[in-house]
């Protein structure tokens, strides 16, 4: 996901012109042992990133709530040995699309309002995305989503590229994941701000 967040950044660079956000990417080391490090998600960077942008108390608190994350990380497809472990209705599977990850116990952040985001962004391209909502009766991991919008108050969304063997040496996924993903964050870096205005209620 570091990979598909850097290139999907550098990609979505042709329209700057027509761009009123600040565009970021931002990778995080130790996101495996708790993220509570200097440079990990659990520390004051995107705070600062955003307050040295603004530059002012006032427009920091605006541009907090104007903000929006993708936390990206990888997601659990099913195993053919353990598909039981899944609901029959959130099986990600390989060559199928980025997860949009949920949890009801907040291990992931993804909400009503930012996951409508992702899935309109989506639909709107043509890109496959697929959901997962993780079961009640099975222990979840967590990401570093939860960690920076708890930290930030930043709107934030849970994504991943579907793989087997999550943590072993032998990881995998799908090439065409690979580039789904890339083309999800490219058109979401190009066309949230003008879907996030189309939202807008005065």
């Amino acid at each position: 996901m570091s990979f598909v967040g850097l290139q999907s950044f550098v990609n979505s660079l042709t329209d700057l012109a027509n761009e009123s956000n600040v565009r970021a990417v931002a990778l995080f080391d130790h996101e495996e042992v708790g993220s509570d490090s200097t440079h990990g998600a659990g520390s004051p960077i995107m705070n600062e990133l955003v307050k040295r942008l603004t530059n002012s108390p006032e427009l920091f608190e605006i541009a907090i709530r104007k903000s929006f994350l993708c936390s990206a990380d990888m997601a659990h497809a099913v195993h053919p040995n353990y598909s039981s472990k899944h609901d029959s209705n959130h099986k990600p599977a390989l060559h199928k699309g980025v997860v949009l990850k949920n949890n009801a116990n907040q291990r992931y952040a993804t909400n009503l309002e930012t996951g409508f985001f992702l899935r309109q962004i989506a639909q709107k391209n043509n890109i496959p995305i697929q959901e997962f909502v993780v079961r009640n009766d099975v222990l979840c991991g967590s990401t570093i989503g939860p960690i920076i919008a708890s930290h930030t108050g930043i709107r934030t969304v849970d994504i991943g590229i579907p793989q087997l063997s999550m943590h072993s040496i032998r990881e995998t996924c799908g090439t065409s994941d690979v580039t789904h993903g890339i083309n999800l964050l490219v058109a979401f870096y190009q066309q949230f701000t003008a879907l996030d205005h189309a939202t807008k209620t005065d």
